[in-house]
């Protein structure tokens, strides 16, 4: 499995990160968490085929986990026209408003072409075969969401956003083994983690959502290699092998 930290800012982009997507690479498939910035563009800088996209899966419904994802499905829905990735949206009226926005961009009828499904409870919302993702709820919104993606043997946990660990870290996960946790670092101090991290059993933590001001904070915690699991702060662009 390989994953890609395509945006790794916090609510708005900085000089040298942009908003929030992840990608994975399984099976010769890609899969997206999140699309808070053009993640289509880097999919093509790569040279990596967006007809290999088979899911995208959204965290939570704020801007900076979205915005990218109207000019993916308008591109998909007229250029890309192979790729029919499953594209699941936490609230329903996300999905509706994703529909009426690719009618609005052109001046004949057309429609989202695309699987879209808004509204998803926790629990398994995506197995193709390849990856399996569960989501488990979350406090940061009323319809937020941590996912486990499952492939290839492997165990990652995205935790999205979270109102603090002590409150909705999944506790369904403690005692889990993780071979990697990606999470985020704009809400509290990522020391907050470590009560949680000690219940789990993780390889590696990738630290993004990457605040400027908490920033030194979690370069502090990473440099502190003593502490288990192994810390890492992300970037965009870094690329991950599991």
């Amino acid at each position: 499995m390989e994953i890609t930290f395509v945006g790794t800012a916090h609510g708005i982009p900085e000089k040298d990160r942009r908003c929030s997507s992840t990608m994975l690479e399984t099976g010769g498939n890609l899969y997206l968490i999140d699309m808070g910035c053009m993640a289509v563009e880097d999919i093509r800088r790569t040279g990596k085929q967006v007809a290999s996209v088979k899911g995208v899966f959204l965290t939570h419904m704020h801007g900076d986990h979205v915005n990218g994802l109207p000019s993916f499905v308008d591109l998909c829905s007229w250029y890309f026209t192979s790729a029919d990735p499953v594209i699941l949206l936490p609230t329903e009226q996300g999905c509706e408003a994703l529909k009426t926005w690719i009618r609005a961009l052109d001046t004949q009828e057309r429609d989202l072409r695309i699987s879209s499904y808004g509204g998803f409870a926790p629990g398994v919302i995506f197995d193709d075969g390849v990856l399996k993702v569960t989501a488990f709820k979350t406090q940061h919104t009323v319809s937020s969401h941590a996912f486990l993606c499952e492939a290839e043997g492997k165990h990652v946990l995205f935790t999205g956003d979270l109102k603090h660990p002590s409150v909705d870290f999944p506790p369904e996960l403690f005692g889990t083994k993780m071979d990697l946790a990606v999470c985020e670092t704009a809400h509290f101090p990522p020391e907050d983690y470590l009560p949680v991290w000690k219940k789990m059993e993780i390889d590696t933590v990738v630290l993004q959502h990457v605040q400027p001001r908490k920033e030194p904070l979690a370069e502090d915690l990473a440099k502190r290699q003593t502490i288990s699991p192994r810390i890492v702060v992300g970037y965009d662009m870094m690329r991950m092998t599991l």
